[in-house]
């Protein structure tokens, strides 16, 4: 099966049925930190996170919303011909301030007439009631996503990349989220040191029982600056070589539900920041890799899913 020359329910595929066009994301900064951060549960992140907060490629959060999103427009208007584009705020947790800060921002973001859609990354601890209600409103006018970092289903790992939240609150999130119709994005991590093949497919069976609509399966980078960057020089793990990879997410695609969108196969870090794997810098080489072998092995995304049944 494909999806636009695809073995895999791509977001591209479903941006352009939904929107009839071709849909670019701005990385915005709305000028959030998190509990992880700030002291409310930690001071120095998740193990794998950056200065940046995983948004080391959104705009500067010196500048205004505004101005953010015209930043960005003009820069992919350098190489492409771009009309259509989705409001990313990707840096931190971006729910994670006052409902005045928060109704500014969004607010700011989706007028713009260019802007179809925002897509907001957070944790699942961090949707209260205010923001709830917040988010259902906007959705009202332009659909909006919501990008929940999980990474892993196993409370080994979560507790050794410093998560800070038990998986019965992404739960709970995610309920809350679809009572509102709001889609869920989810963000997993593929390489956690101690995690095997089995427990990343068990993360991957998890979800095919959840209500998400979209996910991102993040190959583990390890970026300059990080308490994992101390871990890895100092031999305490390996990274997958593309090979290792390529065969693994391709195993994941097969267990996944057709129906969920895969909105990232791998990633592509800050060259300036990446310490390894090197070679996920080229990141067209290793997506055009991944089609040609999902060819060779005459395979797609869900032709092992059994379905949604516990």
């Amino acid at each position: 099966m494909e999806w636009n020359g695809k073995p895999y329910h791509s977001l591209d595929y479903m941006l352009k049925e939904r929107f009839g066009t071709k849909v670019y994301k701005v990385a915005l900064n709305g000028g959030m930190t998190c509990p992880n951060r700030d002291g409310t549960l930690g001071n120095r992140g998740c193990i794998f996170c950056s200065a940046g907060g995983s948004g080391d490629f959104a705009a500067d959060k010196s500048l205004t919303i505004t101005e953010q999103i015209k930043e960005q427009k003009d820069r992919i208007r350098q190489k492409r011909k771009a009309e259509t584009f989705i409001a990313y705020f990707q840096a931190y947790t971006n729910t994670y301030g006052s409902i005045s800060h928060l109704t500014s921002v969004f607010t700011e973001a989706l007028a713009d007439p260019e802007v179809a859609a925002l897509s907001i990354g957070t944790r699942p601890d961090c949707l209260g009631d205010e923001v709830l209600d917040l988010l259902d409103a906007l959705n009202r006018q332009k659909p909006v996503w919501v990008e929940l970092g999980l990474q892993t289903i196993h409370d080994k790992t979560a507790a050794y990349i410093r998560r800070g939240y038990r998986l019965s609150c992404f739960e709970e999130a995610v309920k809350e989220l679809r009572k509102r119709s709001l889609e869920v994005i989810v963000h997993t991590i593929l390489g956690l040191p101690g995690e095997s093949r089995e427990d990343i497919l068990q993360t991957i069976s998890y979800l095919n029982h959840r209500d998400i609509q979209g996910i991102k399966l993040q190959l583990l980078h390890i970026l300059k600056g990080t308490d994992l960057a101390e871990e890895y020089l100092s031999g305490a793990f390996q990274v997958y070589t593309m090979e290792e990879y390529l065969d693994l997410v391709i195993s994941c695609l097969e267990h996944l539900s057709p129906d969920i969108v895969i909105h990232r196969l791998t990633g592509d870090g800050p060259r300036d920041l990446l310490i390894a794997p090197r070679w996920s810098s080229a990141k067209k080489t290793v997506l055009n890799t991944l089609h040609h072998e999902c060819k060779v092995r005459q395979t797609w995304q869900g032709r092992l899913y059994t379905g949604k049944e516990n």
